[in-house]
């Protein structure tokens, strides 16, 4: 019998309560220093999650500096620190740090290219295993054709007006027996993932549902919630100057 993994746990009775929001940073736009300085102000604001990575991320090196600078910032919200996990969110095999508490073993189902359904995974496999950090089986969607996510992840677009075909995807993931179910409307859109294709993927898979993607306001994050999201990933907002104020709505309203 599998047994999860203290952070799953930690996230499966969080979300319990409510939808939580995880942070995102990608290596390629933050330096160590200013990642972990985001990181801090981003749980300082509510955020519940630490994800790292991106679709881009070519450099093992940089990845490992910036998650050590975030898990090693000793910062005016250390003690929120020491209870928010750190866990990657891999573009490719570069996505594997002994560093992070978990990771987002993730599979994109509706990838053209076989590589990115099972093949990056496989040559990953034994790295995870020998860094010991928690995995965390995940199914990957991306909708639209207009992100980084999408170009390099060779996507057979899933558009968000066709709530059915994203739910035969969760389906199936549901039934391979993936615990967590990711929809990605992909890096800067602008238009997240509708909330009728949020609510009807939600009514078919029972497992931790998590949206990101064009989430940049709480009346938008509102929406996402309502349709079932856990987790509500928040990325290019953590660019903007003092974001801190919008992602404190963010969590306010998700606590309603």
């Amino acid at each position: 019998m599998i047994s999860l993994g203290p952070v799953e746990t930690r996230l499966l009775h969080e979300t319990k309560k409510g939808p939580i929001v995880a942070a995102l940073i990608d290596p390629e736009d933050f330096s160590p220093k200013q990642a972990a300085e985001t990181a801090g102000k981003a749980i300082a604001a509510g955020a519940s999650l630490i994800l790292v990575g991106g679709s881009t991320l070519a450099n093992q090196t940089r990845l490992d500096a910036v998650v050590k600078a975030i898990r090693g910032h000793k910062g005016s919200h250390q003690n929120h620190k020491s209870q928010v996990p750190v866990v990657l969110f891999p573009g490719n095999i570069t996505g594997v740090s002994r560093f992070a508490d978990a990771i987002l073993f993730s599979s994109l189902l509706n990838s053209t290219n076989t590589y990115f359904i099972v093949g990056a995974q496989a040559l990953g496999a034994v790295e995870v295993q020998r860094s010991g950090i928690e995995s965390i089986p995940m199914a990957y969607l991306v909708f639209g054709n207009n992100s980084a996510t999408s170009f390099i992840g060779q996507v057979n677009s899933l558009p968000s007006s066709k709530p059915n075909l994203a739910v035969i995807y969760a389906l199936a993931a549901k039934y391979l027996g993936m615990r967590t179910l990711y929809l990605e409307a992909g890096s800067g859109s602008g238009e997240p993932i509708p909330r009728e294709t949020i609510r009807a993927v939600r009514k078919a898979y029972d497992g931790l549902l998590i949206v990101g993607g064009g989430i940049t306001t709480a009346e938008t994050a509102a929406k996402v919630a309502k349709g079932g999201a856990d987790i509500l990933v928040i990325g290019n907002l953590l660019q903007s100057p003092k974001f801190e104020g919008t992602l404190k709505q963010i969590v306010k309203i998700l606590k309603r």
